[in-house]
Parts: structure tokens; C-alpha cells; sequence
């Protein structure tokens, strides 16, 4: 394996990466490999290719400005490791990965063990230099890009801010498991006039994480006793461990070499560099935990205002959200809204399924915003269904009202689109049942799979209520809880109740008394029932169909404005000659879900 280096004119502006084997990647101001420091750089300036033994570089057409090698213009050139070539004001070698955590590291002449509450006490001897360094870490972590480039330019803060350090890694250990784990190297880096191999020490990393303080080891001290053996390369190396659990086994290693004023008549712990320095680690280390602590916080936060409303978020944040979110019975409105006829159109269009799926994942947006928007939870997505609900993780006075409104928001945006021939849901129809009930939400599932959502009959009725918006050619159906607070709650300028029959959904023993939301015709859009001038007449003829008296409903049924709900009931009608089944009580057994 090799490295890339990359040093600009000031102490900060560098960075080291590993060279991926036999994949391409772009140096320049703005690429992927980016050296946004240096303005003689173009955008996109050389593509590099490591092949295991060489470096291969060539300049983009782009590019204004020549690669120097050994002092010469070149815009094609290979580098052996440990070479270098100059780009504008910018440095970059090729150095061999000489890096490898060892457990054979020679005994340290001396260990000693830092409280985090010993080094917040001492005063640093140059604060400025220290404060300045410290400062960088809020837009150092809010600005990258991803792990990766957070520990790049990490390192380059904790060499920055401890000039005695030769060499400095972000190192972790994994904590999962009840089996030792072997330390990890997250990102490396050293001065590029070190020398030598850079071997972290294991058995120190292990001891600060496990001890939960910053560990110091010395190797090397002028005059020390020879019964201990030397190490080389570097004098000392302390890692401090990162606190909390958005960085779990973390830790900030560094190495170097004492100064040769440093005498054996100074307790190593008194040392004034090696204090600062453990104290500047320190602060680095606890001010990482808390902005990625934060930025974690942010990310989940940004990921739960996907499924839960802004009211829902406020509880989450001051209470445990593993409380919060625990299974528990409630009192619920579910809600489930499908695309109708979308297996039929994924047919037809499957010579665009990418332009089928953004239409989709837009009008599902449309779902979820009316959910969120009235206050409910987005507990599940089917393909091209979701569900929604009311009621939990808190109690809800208007939760159904609010799950009504959310229905008609949908709709209602669905039917606008329809006026509009060059929107993106003009041809796309939807379905949605609606039910309230007990029902058992929360985090459910195994442990490989947890969702939220709910479990229950009320569920399994929202989902069969929208699956009969099919056959009733309706856009919202309602069982008779919901229905009855929406003839209390909603305007009639707004939509109408029509209660429609009792049925009884296939595999399913209760009947459901089932009710439509009927909107103004004015309005238009698909699912508005036509007006009936006598929406008694239509009550009268359901109250004979399902009191046995075919040939009354019939009759009746024939004498108003047709519409999909009568249409269903007269084929029912026929199919039986007029004649009820002997054991009719009422409810209409559906053959289909």
C-alpha cells in the first residue's frame, strides 16, 4: 500500500490518504481529492493511478498549470515512493503505508495515567496557540464530508496544535463483543521530515480506552537507567480516549521525541510540554465527543421528522426515547392510502421504472406530508401504500379529527393534480381507509428489524377499508367511530358523511359499518359522488337492502342518480334474483379483499 501527502505552504493545509489499488482518482481545488487552498490548482488538475509500484499521473486538459518533477514541467510522470512532484504552492509525496499497530513494543521505562479532572486543573502555558487550534474543531466536524475526512483533518489539528508530536492517529478499539478486540487505525499521519516506522503501540491504546483516561508511555529520556530497552523512533506516545457514546472506543495517539533539555531531575508527569500536550489532547478530545454527539443528535433528529410530527419530536427530545417508543395500547386512528391501478401502470411503463419510481416516491410525499402536517406518525411503507397513524406516543384529543383532515389533504392534492395535464400525478388515483380503535403501537419487530408501527385489528381494518374503495368507486372510507366525529367535526362546505352498508371484510368475523366522505361537486376530482336531491331516498333504499326487502332497494336504488356505491348494490341485487340468502342479517359478506 502506498500514501498520497499532500503539504501546502502552511502548517494546517495538508492531509494523507491511502491510495486505492488500480482505481482512478482526481487531484485538484475542487475534486474528489481536493487541495482547496492552493489557487494555482485548477479544479480538476491530474488523474492518479496506483498500481501497486507506481504512481501514474496525467494532466487533465483543463488543467493550467504544469506538475513540477525534480524541478522539471511535466504533465505526465510516474513517482516511486518517496518521491514527490510540486502543484502550484502544494507538496505531494509518495510514501509507503509504513504503519502497523504492535503488541512487541519494547517495555516503556514509564506509564502513568491522567485523569481528565487532573488536566482540566493545570493552566495551559501558551493558551493562545492551544484556544486557536481548539477553535477549528465546530467547523472541522460540521464541515465533513464523512468519517473519512473528519480523522484527516483531525490529525492535522492535533499536529497543529502539538508541535513536539512526530506522528499522530485517530485509533479505535471496537466494543462490541466480549473477546479482546485488535486496535484499529482510523487515519494516520506524521511530519514529513520523520523518519522511520510509525508503530502504535497496542498495549497502550488498550490500557487508555479500557481505563477511560489519557495513558503516557516513555521510552527514551537523556541519562535514563539502561535496564530498560529503547525504542528508536519516538521517546513518548499518549493516547486519550474520546468520551461518550457517538465516538464508543476511540482514541487520539501520539508519538514523538523529547526535547534535549529535558532531564532526568523532572518527574515526567511535571514535564510542562508533555502536560500541555496531554491537556490540548484532552479538550480535543472531549469537545470532539460533544459536537459529534451533537451532529449525531442532529442526524437522528432529521431521520424521526421523517415518521413523527414536530409535536411527537418534542417529547422525543426531553424524554427517553426508548420509553417513548415502547409498544403500548392506545387509543388509534390508522390511516392507509394506496395508489389504485399501480401494478398495471408499473406494467406499462416498464420501459422508465426509474421515472415510475420518482413519480411514485412523489406522490408517497404526498402521503407523508399531510400525515406529518395534521400531527400523525408515518408507521409503514408497501410498495406503492403508506400507513399513518393517530394517537401515540401521545394521547390525542382530536387525533381522529386530525386523521380526517390528513385524508382530505391527500385527496384533495391528488385531485388538483388531475386538472393539471403536465403534472407528474395527473393519472395517479388514490384510495384511503380510515379507523379508530384500540390497537398496540410502538417499536416492534425482532431484533435484526424494528420499525414503528401499529398491531392490531384497527389496522387490519384501515387496510380493508381502503381495499373496498375499489369496489364503492370512493376516495376516503370510514368505519363508523371515524364517521361519527366527522359528521361532528367536519364542515359540510368542506365533505359530507354517506353512510354506505354493514359488510363483513373476507377472513374477517366483525362487520364494519362502513361510511364515505363525499365532497361538494364543485370540487371536482375523481371519487365526488354525484348530487342526489334526495339523500334520504338513498338512506331509504340501504335501510331496505339490509332489512331483506331486495325488491324495495332495488326499486328505490333505480329511481336516483347512479354511482358506483348504487351500481355495486343493484349487481348484488341481481346476482341474487332480488331474493335475500336465508341466513341474511344485514351484512353483506365481501368475496374479495
Amino acid at each position: 500500500m502506498a500514501d498520497l501527502i499532500v503539504q501546502g505552504a502552511e502548517v494546517d493545509q495538508r492531509w494523507r490518504r491511502a491510495l486505492p489499488l488500480d482505481q482512478c482518482v482526481i487531484l485538484g481545488r475542487r475534486a474528489s481529492w481536493a487541495i482547496p487552498w492552493d489557487d494555482y490548482i485548477s479544479r480538476e488538475h491530474l488523474e492518479l493511478l496506483w498500481n501497486g509500484q507506481k504512481l501514474l499521473a496525467r494532466q487533465l486538459p483543463q488543467a493550467r498549470n504544469p506538475a513540477f518533477v525534480h524541478g522539471q514541467p511535466s504533465q505526465a510522470f510516474e513517482l516511486s515512493p518517496g518521491e514527490h512532484f510540486v502543484l502550484g504552492n502544494t507538496t505531494v509525496s509518495l510514501a509507503d503505508h509504513e504503519i502497523e499497530v504492535s503488541l512487541d513494543l519494547p517495555q516503556p521505562l514509564q506509564e502513568q495515567a491522567f485523569s481528565a479532572q487532573y488536566l482540566k486543573r493545570m493552566r495551559f502555558r501558551d493558551a493562545d496557540v492551544r484556544i486557536e487550534n481548539l477553535s477549528r474543531l465546530p467547523e472541522i466536524i460540521s464541515s465533513a464530508a464523512n468519517d473519512n475526512d473528519l480523522f484527516m483533518r483531525l490529525v492535522n489539528v492535533l499536529l497543529s496544535g502539538v508541535p513536539r508530536a512526530d506522528a499522530a492517529a485517530i485509533v479505535s478499539v471496537p466494543m462490541s463483543g466480549a473477546a479482546p478486540r485488535r486496535v484499529q487505525v482510523l487515519h494516520w499521519d506524521r511530519r514529513r521530515l520523520a523518519s522511520g516506522r510509525f508503530q502504535p503501540s497496542e498495549r497502550l491504546i488498550q490500557e487508555a480506552i479500557h481505563r477511560g483516561e489519557s495513558v503516557l508511555h516513555t521510552w527514551n529520556v537523556p541519562e535514563a537507567a539502561s535496564d530498560f530497552t529503547q525504542l528508536e523512533n519516538y521517546d513518548w506516545a499518549f493516547c486519550t480516549p474520546v468520551p461518550g457514546d457517538a465516538c464508543a472506543g476511540w482514541g487520539l495517539y501520539l508519538a514523538g521525541k523529547f526535547a534535549a533539555e529535558v532531564a532526568t531531575a523532572v518527574p515526567l508527569d511535571q514535564s510542562p510540554d508533555l502536560r500541555d500536550d496531554l491537556k490540548f489532547s484532552e479538550l480535543t478530545a472531549a469537545t470532539l465527543s460533544s459536537l459529534r454527539q451533537l451532529r449525531l443528535l442532529n442526524r437522528r433528529q432529521a431521520g424521526l421528522s421523517q415518521f413523527f410530527s414536530p409535536l411527537v419530536l418534542e417529547a422525543l427530545e426531553h424524554d427517553d426515547p426508548d420509553v417513548v417508543l415502547a409498544p403500548r395500547e392506545a387509543l388509534l386512528t390508522a390511516l392507509f392510502c394506496d395508489l389504485r391501478g399501480f401494478s398495471l401502470r408499473s406494467e406499462r411503463e416498464s420501459g422508465d421504472l426509474l421515472g415510475l419510481l420518482r413519480r411514485v416516491n412523489q406522490a408517497l410525499g404526498v402521503m407523508t406530508h399531510q400525515i406529518l402536517e395534521h400531527g400523525g406518525v408515518v408507521g409503514d411503507f408497501q410498495g406503492d401504500a403508506a400507513m399513518g397513524f393517530w394517537g401515540w406516543p401521545l394521547a390525542q384529543p382530536d387525533a381522529i379529527e386530525n386523521a380526517i383532515q390528513a385524508a382530505i389533504g391527500i385527496r384533495n392534492e391528488f385531485s388538483a393534480a388531475a386538472q393539471q395535464p403536465q403534472h407528474d400525478l395527473v393519472d395517479f388515483q388514490v384510495g384511503i381507509g380510515l379507523a379508530t380503535g384500540l390497537a398496540v403501537a410502538g417499536k416492534i419487530g425482532t431484533v435484526d428489524h424494528m420499525k414503528v408501527t401499529v398491531f392490531g385489528p384497527v389496522a387490519n381494518r384501515a387496510a380493508r377499508l381502503e381495499s373496498m374503495t375499489r369496489q364503492f368507486g370512493a376516495a376516503i372510507l370510514l368505519d363508523d367511530a371515524t364517521a361519527n366525529v366527522a359528521r361532528q367535526r367536519v364542515p359540510v362546505s368542506q365533505a359530507e358523511v354517506r353512510r354506505l352498508l354493514k359488510v363483513r371484510p373476507l377472513g374477517m368475523d366483525q362487520a364494519v359499518e362502513v361510511s364515505e366522505l363525499v365532497f361538494p361537486p364543485q370540487d371536482g376530482g375523481e371519487s365526488t359522488a354525484p348530487v342526489v336531491v334526495d339523500r334520504s331516498h338513498f338512506d331509504k333504499a340501504i335501510a331496505a337492502f339490509e332489512s331483506g326487502d331486495w325488491e324495495q332497494a332495488a326499486q328505490l336504488l333505480g329511481e336516483i342518480a347512479p354511482d358506483d356505491v348504487t351500481r355495486f348494490v343493484q349487481k348484488v341485487i341481481r346476482w341474487h334474483d332480488s331474493v335475500p340468502p336465508p341466513d341474511w342479517d344485514g351484512v353483506l359478506p365481501l368475496q374479495k379483499k
